[in-house]
């Protein structure tokens, strides 16, 4: 199973750069995008919705411009959930969730914590709640592939100018041992489970002269560790400020 997770910073852009035509090479069995910044229903073409996939959107009810996510699933799933159950995000577009047999796979839009301090604490508070929701979920009898733009960092080795900045974004001592501690307790980061290197970053949030962060990723439940073959992401083609990331897992939906 190939799972392609995307940051878009907005859909129509990016397809306007070739993203489906990309997305049609690749030919992944899911797709989670999120930051799609539109409606559902104000994309006309046929192009975002392609014939092998099911699409699926959630937008921001209250501006469908910013934030909402979306998941293409080549099989159609056995049932989708939109949110978490936070009743202060459910209504901003941060989570949808195709659930299989035995998979749950979610694409997740992690609130931004870069515009003052105001936005900072509600990223906190999502965190808290994202937190309390991973442990309780992690007791089901099913496994889950979180797709994310997590604007989080767990280690010096996932951001390029480490030692020479304190405002890397997602790399407070808040932020690190938050994720630190969801990776200790039931979950992997899908990329570095297969690809420890350094030099692998996936968002340049100043542009593409300014130090690059590997903040986006798949988390996955520990018991499909040993089941991710094969992870990359690909900056030959930039779609937005981020590249995607690929991974083939042997698991069947």
């Amino acid at each position: 199973m190939k799972v392609v997770s995307l940051v878009v910073e907005g859909l129509e852009q990016a397809q306007q750069g070739g993203l489906f035509e990309w997305l049609h090479e690749v030919d992944a069995d899911v797709i989670c995008l999120q930051d799609t910044r539109c409606s559902e229903y104000s994309l006309k073409d046929d192009v975002f919705f392609p014939e092998a996939y099911n699409a699926y959107f959630l937008d921001d009810f209250e501006n469908p411009t910013q934030n909402g996510v979306a998941i293409y699933c080549k099989q159609l799933p056995k049932a989708m959930m939109s949110g978490l159950g936070f009743a202060d995000f459910d209504g901003k577009g941060l989570y949808l969730q195709a659930d299989y047999n035995n998979v749950s796979i979610g694409s997740l839009l992690m609130p931004s914590g870069r515009d003052g301090e105001a936005a900072m604490n509600s990223k906190f508070k999502f965190m808290e709640l994202l937190s309390q929701h991973l442990q309780k979920v992690r007791n089901k009898r099913r496994d889950f592939i979180i797709c994310g733009g997590w604007e989080l960092l767990a280690n010096a080795i996932d951001a390029e100018e480490a030692g020479n900045r304190v405002d890397i974004p997602g790399f407070s001592d808040i932020e690190q041992g938050w994720l630190q501690s969801v990776y200790a307790n039931g979950y992997c980061d899908a990329f570095r489970a297969v690809n420890p290197e350094p030099d692998a970053f996936t968002w340049w949030p100043d542009g593409d002269d300014a130090g690059g962060l590997r903040t986006d990723t798949q988390i996955v439940s520990v018991s499909l560790d040993s089941r991710i073959d094969r992870a990359e992401i690909n900056d030959a083609e930039a779609f937005s400020n981020h590249a995607p990331i690929v991974i083939d897992y042997d698991l069947d939906l």
